[in-house]
């Protein structure tokens, strides 16, 4: 079996599993990060958004082959307690009811700011529209986007 190497959260890991193996059964299995959830499975819902090599990615339908030698973020990755500013601003928002939703959600908007750093609302709505909430949170998920685009640029 050959050996993958990723970087997960800045820790470089070596992986020996079948090249066909999901990264999400990778990161929760092996890495044990329960942060990307299992939705779907077939990347439609977008629970189990992660970054690879910054930009969102499923990693429900990714496999470790094709994220050999890349940097994976998960959401146990953005940072240690809690303070980045996506973080921040969905707390203040007080956006997640049953919450399983949210760390992708969270990291779909971490990659648009990081691509946009000012998006409008049809922006948001671009880049979230795959992120599915069955509670229906979008409204309180787009007012925390922009207020983590203010936190982002330090301006309240």
């Amino acid at each position: 079996m050959p050996t993958y190497r990723l970087r997960v959260n800045d820790v470089d890991h070596e992986l020996d599993l079948p090249g066909d193996t999901p990264l999400l059964w990778a990161l929760r299995e092996e890495l044990g990060l329960t942060g990307p959830k299992y939705g779907c499975g077939v990347g439609a819902c977008g629970a189990c958004v992660s970054l690879v090599d910054g930009e969102a990615a499923r990693p429900c339908v990714r496999t470790v082959a094709e994220t050999d030698g890349r940097r994976v973020t998960t959401i146990e990755g953005l940072s240690e307690d809690g303070d980045h500013p996506v973080q921040r601003a969905w707390l203040e928002c007080d956006v997640a009811q049953c919450g399983y939703c949210q760390p992708g959600q969270i990291m779909s908007t971490v990659a648009l700011l990081a691509a946009d750093p000012d998006p409008g609302d049809e922006a948001i709505d671009r880049a979230l529209r795959d992120n599915v909430c069955r509670c229906g949170t979008y409204v309180r998920i787009r007012e925390a986007v922009r207020l983590a685009a203010r936190l982002t640029r330090k301006e309240r």
